[in-house]
């Protein structure tokens, strides 16, 4: 069986404090990393980033719907100017000049309704230059939310970081005070267990948190004091305290 002093073995707490911290600290990287809050934002984001672009898509069609109407208006006006002239200069027969009339009178005609066409256009170019703001608008304020959420984790993490650094340090530290042979069988347990010691107190292991059977505390009492000893349930090397039994 293996063997330490009981100053030695209880030690070993010391060393099951940090490497549980260390768990904690682990435990809360991860719950950091992974803050719902995070992806949600992010899937508002990739939803605004696709609103936009309907948005700005519907508006680069009407600007081309109305640069066309545009044409459209300016080419019967230059007609009609052309017509207006030959009109008012009175050169032609009074056959042409009536068919010339006639010709004016329609383009007029043509022209406001292409204007109405147009105005109607313009209407909703304005319309969709409001639906665009408004995307951008909700773009960069999911995005500023997202960036606040994302600075508060990564100084989150930071914090933990330094404390986890600080942690290993005092580990190493007390680490490299332990007997080869010990340390080894703790880190063992540890890897195995996930817990390489726990206290022994009042006959309850507080590696499993459970109760020691009648039994399990016989076969404890029969232990030398320098021998290892271990929990039945976690596996965990048991140290007994004064009152362990009791």
């Amino acid at each position: 069986m293996a063997k330490a002093p009981p100053a030695e073995q209880l030690r070993l707490l010391e060393l099951q404090a940090l490497d549980s911290r260390l768990n904690q600290l682990q435990r809360q990287a991860a719950t950091a990393r992974a803050n719902p809050a995070i992806a949600e934002l992010s899937s508002q984001l990739e939803g605004t980033d696709g609103d936009l672009v309907r948005a700005e898509t519907a508006l680069l069609d009407l600007e081309r719907e109305l640069t066309r109407s545009e044409d459209d208006v300016q080419s019967v006006v230059n007609r009609l100017e052309r017509d207006q002239k030959r009109l008012d200069s009175g050169t032609g027969s009074p056959k042409d000049l009536i068919a010339l009339q006639s010709e004016v009178a329609s383009l007029t005609k043509r022209r406001s309704d292409l204007e109405d066409v147009e105005l109607d256009i313009m209407e909703r170019v304005e319309t969709a230059r409001g639906a665009k703001q408004s995307a951008q608008q909700l773009k960069d304020d999911a995005r500023e939310r997202l960036g606040a959420i994302e600075a508060t984790r990564d100084a989150e993490l930071a914090t933990i970081a330094a404390e986890a650094d600080s942690v290993k340090a005092k580990r190493a530290e007390l680490a490299a005070t332990f007997e080869a042979s010990l340390l080894a069988l703790y880190e063992k347990t540890l890897a195995r267990r996930g817990v390489g010691a726990a206290r022994l107190f009042h006959g309850t292991s507080e590696g499993s948190g459970m109760q020691l059977s009648p039994g399990d505390l016989a076969d404890l009492r029969k232990a030398a004091e320098d021998d290892l000893v271990f929990c039945p349930d976690s596996g965990a090397i048991l140290v007994r305290s004064a009152e362990w039994g009791n």
